[in-house]
Formats: C-alpha cells, structure tokens, sequence
C-alpha cells in the first residue's frame, strides 16, 4: 500500500529545529513510510497519535488515516510522551 505524508506545522518546526544531519536522517525514515509501514514502529496504547517511529534517540509521533500518514511531532526520546511535546 502506498501512503501519502502530510507533517502537521509542530513537526515541521520541531525538524527545522534539528541538525541537518539529523533532518537527512529522519525525512529518510519518514519517505520509507511511503511504501508501507516500515521501520522501528510500535503502536502506542493510550496515547494520541498512535504510532511512533524510532530513528535513533528521536521519535516520530504520527497516525494512520486511510492512506494518508499524519505526522504530528518529532521530538528526542525523553521529550517525546510528555504532554505538548
């Protein structure tokens, strides 16, 4: 299945706020995504959004609406789960 990205404007300006080393790095996990969901996802109980995506000590927090992959947050490790991250 083929599935489209849409960042939400507090993912891009978490990315923007990285390293561009860490950018490459990261948009690289998120354009695998396209394809299918592939990766170090787990699917997250209690928690909005759904879905996180591991790629290193960073964290994608995003959810799955028809074909579409929503991306709401990207945030180190430990800033990841708190509210308003």
């Amino acid at each position: 299945m083929h599935y489209s990205i849409r960042f939400k404007p507090r993912a891009e300006k978490n990315l923007s706020s990285l390293s561009k080393a860490d950018q490459l790095r990261i948009l690289e996990k998120i354009e695998a995504l396209q394809e299918g969901l592939v990766g170090d996802i787990k699917h997250l109980t209690s928690f909005t959004p759904e879905y996180r995506l591991r790629v290193g000590n960073f964290r994608v927090l995003f959810e799955v609406v028809d074909t579409t992959i929503i991306i709401y947050a990207i945030a180190h490790r430990r800033d990841a789960y708190r509210q308003g991250a």
